[in-house]
């Protein structure tokens, strides 16, 4: 009895410094073996996006990490959304007037919630958007991305890193400022 009451009470003290070290470690940054700080993968501010890779609506692939260099405005909607279809001209006009070079805006259409999938193609040559529109037909960018409340975007510097997350609409000018306040 008294052997198992030590056991239970060292089996405590372990678990309890276990999660406090977690817990007093959580925010410190990861270094890696050559002391250099390393960048977790995540959706939090200050975190390296997490990579994917996409069929584009024109057919070609689209990866994440081969935008490297640029700011990425990261967007995800639906046709049938009216704040997407609200947002789509802003985001038309500001890809028009922004540097190709430097910004890109990925629009990460949430297929899985489409009714009629066939219909996208038509609905972005309506409103003649010539920013690329990736197809997530399986969901699990969306989900790795937490895209529930749509349009939800994030932007992401020139480096990959998360910079913020909005959810709602943008206008062009609120994407100027944006981008303008990052690297």
């Amino acid at each position: 009895m008294i052997l198992q009451s030590i056991l239970v009470f060292a089996f405590a003290v372990l678990s309890g410094s276990f999660l406090l070290n977690l817990f007093l470690n959580e925010d410190k940054p990861k270094v890696n073996t050559s002391g250099t700080k390393t960048v977790e993968i995540g959706l939090q501010e200050g975190n390296k996006a997490p990579d994917f890779q996409l069929k584009a609506l024109n057919g070609t692939d689209v990866k994440l990490s081969d935008l490297h260099g640029k700011k990425v405005i990261l967007n995800f909607w639906a046709t049938w959304c009216p704040p997407c279809k609200a947002e789509i001209p802003h985001m038309q006009d500001f890809y028009e007037s922004s540097d190709k070079t430097e910004v890109e805006i990925l629009a990460v259409n949430l297929t899985t919630s489409e009714k009629n999938p066939g219909n996208i193609k038509e609905f972005v040559r309506e409103r003649n958007v010539t920013f690329p529109i990736l197809l997530d037909q399986d969901g699990d960018v969306g989900d790795q991305y937490r895209a529930i409340t749509i349009p939800t975007s994030y932007l992401i510097d020139s480096n990959g890193i998360v910079r913020k997350k909005i959810v709602g609409p943008m206008d062009k000018e609120m994407m100027n400022q944006l981008i303008e306040n990052i690297d």
